[in-house]
Formats: C-alpha cells, sequence, structure tokens
C-alpha cells in the first residue's frame, strides 16, 4: 500500500469520528449516547431499571463525550496541520464544556455545574464499565492535557506554579488546573463503596449518589460495635453476581488514579479484587465468567477467553507492562511489600493463565484451523464450541506479550469471519459455521480492529492494512446514518439500531486512526503505556510534578515455571517477505485453512450495490463506490486485498484432519446403560458396565519421543456417551468390566500389561499404634545404616502413583504408562485409621531390566480399599525386615528364611552386590519373596525429583559363594528417601498391583486407565 493510499485511509478515519462525535454534539450532548437513525439523545432507562443492557453503561454523565476526550487528543497529533489544530481545538472545547457541566471537582463553589456537582446523579451503574469508561476517560484524557502523553506542538511545560497547583492557560480563555483528575477522583469515590465486601471481590454495581444500599450483606452496613447487620434490615433481591473481567480489570485505572493523587487506597483495592479472582481460579488454571461478589464462588463452570473473562486476562498482561515503568511499584496501604505490587507477580499471572489457555480451550491446526472453545472450569470438558466477537481482543494481547505466530493465526480466522459477514456477529459456532444462538449483531465493537493495529505494529505486514480498510469500507457501507454510526442488529441482513455506542468513538475510530498513522507519537513512544480495556491510553506520571507523588522502588520479578526456570518471552522479529510477495501474512500455507473454517467458499459472489450511503453519495466527496459496493471475491481476503499481494504460486499447506473414532460396546443381555454405569469420581469417570458404552477417541495427546506410531501422539477418550472429558481427566475401569465382552484381540481395544511399572500395596499402621505394639512383624537389622538418608521426598502416598513417572534407559516404552495414572487417583486414604488402625495406601515401584532382573512372584494382583476407603481383604505378605543398604557382608540365613520382604536403601554398593549379600534358601511361602530398594535423590544429573529410572543389574544374579544363583531374588525400586523408608517400618501387610494400558490400534489411550 503506497503512502497516499494510507494518507487518505487515515483521512477517512478522520472523517468517520467527526462525523460521529459533531452529531452526538450536535443532537445528543450533554446526554449520554446518540440514536443516528432519528438524531436524538439515548439516555438511561428510567421507567425499567431492570434494562441493564442501556442502563449499566448510561451514567447520566455525558458518556460519549467524557469517553471521546481521548480520541480528540489523539487526533491531535495527525500528520495534517490542519486536522492536529482542530483535533486540539475540539478536545479543549469537550474538556471546558464538561467542566461547565459538572464542576471542576473541588470543593468551592465552582464545583457546581449545570448539571451536577461532581456526579452527584442518583445513577446505578455497573462499577465496571463506569471505572473503564467515565474514570479511565477522565483520566487519559488528564494525561494528555498534562503532556504526560504526547500531542505534536502541544507542551504545557510551563504549567506548575510555586504553591504546588498548575495553571494551563489555553487559547479559549479556559485555564486547566487538573480538573479532569479531579473529576475522575470524584468519580472514583463514588465507586469505592462497591468493594466492601469480605471477599475483596467488588459488587457489579453502585449508585452514584446513595452508594450500594441495596446490597444489605456489605460489611459497610455492619454495626461498628457488634459487627453485625442491623436486624431492621431485609435481605434485598439484588444481584451480588459479577464477572471476572468486571471484578478483575479495575487495576489500571485504580493505580494510575492512585499514583496521580499520592493515594495509595485506589490502587489496593484494585489490586484486591484482581487477587481475589485469580486466587479463586478452578483446578484448570482458569477463572470462570460468573462469581458471587458476597461468597467468592463461582456462579457458572464455564470458561472461555470472551465475554465476562476476556479483559481479567488483558489487564493481568498490560498490568505488568505498566507497573514496571521505572521499575516502580506501589507500596502496599501500610506500607508493606507484597506480591500485589510487584510486576513480575501479573506477568506470571498471564503466563501461567497462557499456558492453561492453550492446553484446555485452544484448538489446534487439526481441527481445520487454531480457535478457541468454552470449557468446564473445574474439568476442562468441551462445553460450547462458539467464540464471541469479545474474543477478538485476544490476537492483541498475545501480539503485545511476544506471542506473534498465534496472534497470527487467531486473527485470520477472525478477518476470514469479517470478509463473511462484513462484521464480526457476536457468536459464532465453529461446528456449524454459523451464528450461534440468533446472536448476529455487531454493535461497533472494536476488539477486532484492535487487535490488527497491534498485529500491524508488530509485522508492519501491509496485510493488515488492508484489514483496516476493509473495516473502514464496511462501516461505512453498512452503517452511516445521517446523524453518525449505527450498530447492526443482524449482520446477515444488515437490520440497523438506533444506538451509537460511546466506545465507537472511543476505540474503533481511534484504532483505525492510528492504524493508518504509522508516526503518530504513540507509535513511536518507547515509554511503558498501555490502552486500558475501552481504548483509553495510560501511563504512570513521572515524579517531577507536584501532583504526582513518587512512590518506593523495588526489582520486577521474571515468571518462571514449575521447574523454577525463567519463562519471560522475547518479541520475535517480523516475518521476512516472501518470494513475488510483499506480504508474509498473504503468502502463509494456512490462509485458506481458516477461510474453509468460516465456510467463506459456500459464500456467493454478491454484485448487488446495498447502502443507505447511495442517496447521499453525491453530497459527500469522502464517499466512494468501495464504500458502498459488497464484495464480490470470497476466494481470497480480505476482499480489500489486491492481488499482486497474492504470491502466483501460491500454495496451501494440507489441510490436517486429526484421527477420531468410536468405540462402542455392544449392549448386554443382563443389563443396559444406565446412570449407575458412570460414576463421577475424582479426576474423572468410573466405569462400572460396558453395555452401549461409547468412546468417542481422539489423537491428540502429544509425547515427545521418538519411535512412536502415528507420529508420536497417543489417543485419548474425549467423551463418554454424550459426557466431554478435560484434557486431564481420566477413564477408569476394572479389568474384569470388560473381559468377557471385548475379544482380547481386538485391535481397537487391547489390553496390554505394563513391564515396567507397578504399585506397592501397602497396610500401614498409624505412627502412635506403630510406637505401641509389640506384636509387630516388621523388623530392623541392628547394624542398619542410615548414612545414605537425604533431604529427598517421599512419594504422595496419598494420591495416584501416577504421579511418580519413571523414564527408561533404551525404550520409551515407559514414557506412556507414566502418562497412566493408577486406580488409587480415586481413592484418598488420607492416612485415617481404619480397619483395625490401619490404612491401605499405594507406592508406585519400578522393576529392574537387564541380565540380573528376575520375574517377580506369580500372584493374585492385590486389591486396593474399598469404596469406603477400607482396607478389603488381608495381603499376601506380612513378615517386612528393613536391613540398610546392605554392603556390609552376608545377611543371616535366619532373615531371608522367615522373612517375606527385605526392605533396602540404594547407594553404598551396587545393586548385585546387595543382591549377592543375600543367602539363598529353598523357596516356600515363608521365606523371601520380593527385595525393595529404596531410591534416595542425589545431586546427580537425571530426571525430576520424583521419577525413577528402571534399575540396571548388568550381570547375572550371584550368591554370596560367588556362584550363578539358580532362583534370582526378584527387586523393584520406589523413591522417596528415608521418608518412604520410615513407612516401611510401619507397614504390616505387602502385595503387589500390577498395571494396565489400553492400546487403540496399536497407540496407546493415554487417559483410559484400568483398574
Amino acid at each position: 500500500m503506497t503512502d497516499g493510499q494510507i494518507k487518505e485511509l487515515r483521512q477517512e478515519a478522520e472523517h468517520l469520528f467527526y462525523h460521529g462525535y459533531d452529531n452526538y454534539m450536535k443532537h445528543a450532548f450533554p446526554e449520554d449516547e446518540l440514536r443516528p437513525l432519528s438524531c436524538k439523545p439515548l439516555t438511561r432507562d428510567r421507567l425499567d431499571p431492570s434494562h441493564i443492557e442501556l442502563n449499566d453503561a448510561l451514567g447520566n454523565y455525558s458518556l460519549s463525550l467524557v469517553d471521546s476526550l481521548t480520541t480528540l487528543a489523539i487526533l491531535a497529533s495527525s500528520s495534517s496541520q490542519a486536522q492536529r489544530t482542530k483535533a486540539l481545538r475540539h478536545f479543549q472545547i469537550g474538556v471546558a464544556s464538561l467542566v461547565e457541566q459538572y464542576g471542576d471537582g473541588s470543593e468551592g463553589s465552582a464545583s457546581q455545574g449545570l448539571r451536577a456537582r461532581g456526579f452527584d446523579v442518583d445513577s446505578k451503574v455497573q462499577v465496571f464499565e463506569t471505572m473503564i469508561r467515565g474514570v479511565g476517560g477522565l483520566l487519559s484524557a488528564h494525561l494528555f492535557a498534562m503532556g504526560e502523553l504526547p500531542i505534536t506542538g502541544y507542551l504545557p511545560e510551563n504549567a506548575a506554579s510555586t504553591s504546588g497547583s498548575i495553571s494551563i492557560q489555553w487559547p479559549q480563555g479556559f485555564i486547566y488546573n487538573g480538573q479532569l483528575l479531579r473529576l475522575a477522583r470524584d468519580l472514583a469515590d463514588r465507586l469505592v463503596p462497591a468493594f466492601h465486601t469480605d471477599t475483596g471481590i467488588p459488587y457489579p454495581r453502585v449508585n452514584l449518589r446513595h452508594g450500594i444500599p441495596f446490597y444489605s450483606e456489605s460489611p459497610l452496613h455492619r454495626d461498628a460495635e457488634k459487627g453485625v447487620c442491623s436486624k431492621t434490615q431485609q435481605r434485598s433481591p439484588e444481584l451480588t453476581e459479577t464477572c471476572s473481567a468486571g471484578a478483575g480489570s479495575l487495576l489500571l485505572e485504580f493505580t494510575t488514579l492512585s499514583r496521580l493523587t499520592g493515594d495509595s487506597r485506589y490502587e489496593t483495592l484494585g489490586k484486591r479484587a484482581f487477587w481475589s479472582i485469580w486466587d479463586r481460579k478452578g483446578s484448570t488454571g482458569l477463572v470462570g465468567a460468573g462469581i458471587d461478589s458476597e461468597t467468592g464462588l463461582w456462579t457458572s463452570s464455564y470458561t472461555g477467553i470472551g465475554a465476562g473473562i476476556d479483559s481479567f486476562y488483558e489487564y493481568a498482561g498490560k498490568a505488568y507492562i505498566l507497573l514496571s515503568a521505572v521499575n516502580s511499584t506501589s507500596a502496599s496501604i501500610d506500607g508493606s511489600s507484597h506480591k500485589w505490587d510487584m510486576p513480575g507477580s501479573y506477568l506470571q499471572v498471564w503466563s501461567d493463565s497462557h499456558t492453561a489457555i492453550n492446553h484446555h480451550l485452544r484448538r489446534g491446526k487439526m481441527f481445520i484451523h487454531p480457535h478457541y472453545i468454552q470449557a468446564d472450569l473445574f474439568t476442562g470438558a468441551t462445553r460450547a464450541h462458539w467464540f464471541d466477537s469479545l474474543s477478538a481482543f485476544y490476537p492483541g494481547v498475545l501480539t503485545l506479550l511476544g506471542h506473534v505466530e498465534e496472534a497470527t493465526e487467531v486473527h485470520l480466522l477472525n478477518t476470514a469471519l469479517w470478509s463473511r459477514y462484513s462484521a464480526l456477529p457476536e457468536r459464532w459456532s465453529t461446528t456449524a459455521g454459523s451464528i450461534e444462538g440468533g446472536a448476529g449483531w455487531w454493535g461497533g465493537r472494536p476488539e477486532f480492529i484492535e487487535s490488527t493495529y497491534y498485529l500491524y505494529r508488530a509485522t508492519r505486514d501491509p496485510w493488515y492494512l488492508h484489514v483496516g480498510e476493509m473495516v473502514l469500507r464496511d462501516i461505512k457501507r453498512r452503517c452511516w446514518a445521517k446523524c453518525g454510526w449505527a450498530g447492526i442488529q443482524d449482520v446477515r441482513s444488515g437490520d440497523r439500531t438506533d444506538r451509537m455506542e460511546s466506545f465507537f468513538l472511543s476505540e474503533t475510530a481511534k484504532y483505525l486512526f492510528l492504524l493508518f498513522e504509522p508516526d503518530h507519537p504513540l507509535n513511536t513512544i518507547d515509554a511503558p503505556f498501555v490502552f486500558n480495556t475501552e481504548g483509553h491510553p495510560l501511563i504512570l506520571p513521572r515524579a517531577k510534578d507536584s501532583l504526582r507523588t513518587p512512590i518506593r522502588v523495588s526489582e520486577p520479578r521474571m515468571p518462571v515455571n514449575s521447574n523454577g526456570d525463567s519463562t519471560a518471552s522475547t518479541c520475535p522479529m517480523p516475518a521476512g517477505m516472501q518470494p513475488f510477495s510483499l506480504s508474509a501474512v498473504a503468502a502463509r500455507g494456512d490462509v485458506y485453512h481458516a477461510a474453509n473454517l468460516a465456510r467463506l467458499h459456500f459464500m456467493p459472489t454478491l454484485e448487488t450495490i446495498e447502502s443507505p450511503l447511495i442517496e447521499y453519495s453525491a453530497d459527500h466527496p469522502s464517499v466512494s463506490i468501495s464504500d458502498v459496493r459488497s464484495p464480490s471475491n470470497f476466494t481470497y481476503y480480505p476482499w480489500t486485498l489486491p492481488l499482486e499481494l497474492i504470491p502466483y504460486n501460491a500454495t496451501c499447506d494440507k489441510m490436517t484432519a486429526r484421527p477420531t473414532f468410536d468405540i462402542t460396546f455392544p449392549i448386554l443381555p443382563t443389563g443396559v446403560l444406565t446412570p449407575a454405569s458412570l460414576q463421577r469420581v475424582l479426576n474423572g469417570i468410573l466405569v462400572n458396565s460396558v453395555s452401549g458404552l461409547r468412546l468417542g477417541m481422539i489423537q491428540d495427546v502429544k509425547v515427545d519421543t521418538s519411535g512412536v506410531p502415528n507420529g508420536g501422539e497417543l489417543y485419548r477418550v474425549q467423551a463418554i456417551n454424550n459426557i466431554a472429558m478435560g484434557k486431564d481427566e481420566k477413564v477408569f475401569m476394572a479389568r474384569d468390566t470388560a473381559a468377557n465382552v471385548v475379544n482380547p484381540s481386538d485391535p481397537n481395544f487391547t489390553r496390554v500389561r505394563d513391564t515396567a511399572m507397578l504399585d506397592l500395596v501397602v497396610d500401614v499402621v498409624p505412627e502412635s499404634v506403630y510406637r505401641t505394639d509389640d506384636s509387630s512383624t516388621l523388623f530392623e537389622h541392628p547394624s542398619s545404616d542410615n548414612s545414605s538418608s537425604s533431604n529427598a521426598s517421599a512419594p504422595n502416598l496419598d494420591s495416584s502413583p501416577a504421579h511418580e513417572n519413571s523414564q527408561p534407559e533404551s525404550s520409551m516404552k515407559l514414557a506412556f504408562n507414566s502418562l497412566i495414572e493408577h486406580f488409587a487417583a480415586l481413592i484418598h486414604s488420607q492416612g485415617q485409621e481404619l480397619n483395625r488402625g490401619r490404612s491401605r495406601q499405594y507406592i508406585p515401584a519400578v522393576t529392574p531390566t537387564g541380565a540380573g532382573a528376575a520375574p517377580l512372584p506369580d500372584v493374585e494382583d492385590a486389591l486396593g480399599p474399598n469404596p469406603s476407603r477400607e482396607p478389603r481383604g488381608d495381603l499376601l505378605w506380612n513378615t517386612i525386615y528393613l536391613i540398610g543398604n546392605n554392603c556390609g557382608g552376608r545377611l543371616p540365613l535366619s532373615v531371608v528364611r522367615e522373612h517375606q520382604i527385605l526392605i533396602m536403601k540404594r547407594g553404598g554398593c551396587s545393586f548385585g552386590q546387595k543382591l549377592q549379600n543375600i543367602p539363598s534358601v529353598p523357596p516356600s511361602k515363608q521365606s523371601l519373596q520380593l527385595v525393595i530398594v529404596v531410591s534416595y535423590d542425589d545431586a546427580e544429573e537425571g530426571p525430576p525429583s520424583g521419577w525413577l529410572i528402571r534399575p540396571l543389574l548388568e550381570a547375572q544374579q550371584l550368591t554370596s559363594t560367588g556362584l550363578p544363583r539358580h532362583r534370582p531374588v526378584p527387586m523393584v525400586m520406589v523413591g522417596g528417601g528415608e521418608k518412604t523408608y520410615d513407612v516401611f517400618r510401619r507397614v504390616v501387610g505387602l502385595g503387589v498391583k500390577r498395571r494396565y494400558s489400553v492400546e487403540a490400534q496399536g497407540v496407546p489411550i493415554s487417559n483410559l486407565i484400568m483398574i
């Protein structure tokens, strides 16, 4: 795109803004919004207070003017001198008009405006909307007025006076002395009562005049002496449900306000609300959409990246950027340091959230093209396949935080959808390929063009300029009205709504202008500023000004992963230009994958001209035929993309299809599938009957290994009948459940015994019983050497043995088995003194490999606890002897003859030497059956703590006399060091339980556990 074309588009974006703003000031000011079709103001619905779609945002304080001031300030840095002068004049007049209506925010007589003293209006509004639009708009406009944010040619450096106040003379005779900041504080103070909750999560709504009388359970209403609510107070029916975005997206505005005023109260409240949400995240690591302000409980199990959640993740990343300014962090309200105050803490939240989103919500290239779904907050199971227009913000945040490739992929789909509908519908289903639930409106939302702006700034790829051109043309063609810009009620029919939302002027027009103004000061500023979620730029003020109070300084902390390694990202370099094309995006191999998912190839060619602009085009020179003609070709997108940007020999990548199939079990004569056949348990579902059962399989579990069939990916059960499964959920099935139903040689359902991993089933007596019971059958060698003990942690005996992974030396077969959790994940013993004071627990163990390895005794698998968590049946072996590291010479013959289990410590000598010190005895049920070696973690390089490497017995086992052992001694190894060794001191019964996995077509099913 040539410089001349970009200039023309910038001018069109300016005209787009002024067409809306001028008509608002003419037909609607000082009311909140404009009706562009009827040329009248839009106000609160006083007759229906429950009309929250309108009343939550419209607070009766000239909302559209407050929201438009920052756009005017940004237009005041236009490349055109005439446009700069015009925009700056409108900005200064707008500030003066606002002060005239609502006063200057001071304590004196000038605080009374024509409409109100400050924002003392009887309006119940949503805290979130008022914060991002009202407080954010006023603060940002103040930063522009003070010169903290740049306006070309505007230099208010001589503003400060000796008294500490400011006085800036503007050409119209108005003196700016901080009125916007004082008004912002006035509005913020009226929101503060909503933060009076026990949870730290603010109430969703507040009355700007009366506070929160409708929330009777608020601590604000409690008796100061008795700490209880008055008996005369009645529980109101007012909804206390808010959302993660509404409660957790307040800290940017409140932090900026605290830094400007020196009052840390606002910053503390905003940060407290953010962390109160994050600390309640689900087991998936994600936050939900709805949460109760009073109880702190989630009101819905849905999660995603769109409505109700979006800006929480946005503010996590942007808080890190904003708070990193000059390495400054605020002190907490009592002057102490807290995680709230560390910039790196917010980056860690973003990093953890991004990881969880990709794991649970992102569907990758195997689903035609990457996109995001709705999932269960606690299990990660799929709940819906639609995404909304608000989620179009996500590519912008990804770009801002360095994930440009991921952002590009997601943005492609949004662009394809816009090309199809000439707008983004509120909800769209990826499975149906159509609008979800009739939600086909577009009210002028800015998220898509915002992400386009960020991606262009990061890549400078002209493709994004043509996307912006498409958006501009479609808005002019479909939304133009005589008195402004209307929303679209249905993107399919083109029916319009008589409302111009304030964010259209605040965000949509602003981002379009910035996209086509590459040299704007905000595009080149070297400072950590951010746009709030309403498009108002914020920056922490420099400490030199008298109105700004410097606060403590500390170093930011980089986020780390579970291994303690830094996860900080660096922004990648833009992709290089492709041969015969100026656009790397246009030459991507997955461009048509996104078009396929959006069903662009099903769209007909449209030749008709449809636009209300047609009748006015003769009198409006800014309107061209491009503005009124519908897209004419859906074979590529955006429809404004010139053919010369598409490589003449471009080809698309092969579209991958993830292998999926169903395993259906026959209906047995003995019964049909009933609700009792499937039982929800910890970490998954227990299958009690396979009669009529259907398992939906998908191959999407990656394993970083070589020599694995089908590209190193395992199958996963993604659904049981109509029950969706999360990626981390397991399906548990007893071995006998399908024994008589499935042919053992069935290639789609083959049970495979794990040859490396097993579980030791132990009955453990409590510490108190162990120390007082003289009849214990457990013995310890007098010379037991404890010198090899270390600080290694014991395995979690009350949780799944699958958490103790193993890694073989020569084959990754065991890597599959280490993914398979044991049935112990269902049952937590919790160390209870059950059934004669015993608790039955599991210890994962690994068998050795090599010439000296011996098979385990051919015994029945031990039974685990019953559903009541009590031991079932007696364990096979109950005479146990602890012998230290067994490196000091030959054991007494009586020890081996009279004890079934020997426990020894790893280290001191080789495994072969330890076994050689065990004398040979005739086999019997009472003599030695199994040797258990307890491993101690050390500082040597190897797998992470908690992993087990199979012991290597290089040579054939020998007797103490050096002869080959006729009957080799079976051995296994466990982890955990001294803590595990101490557990064996209290073991009164021991058995073994082998592990089994299931394979489908030779590929393991990762989350199907045979018990």
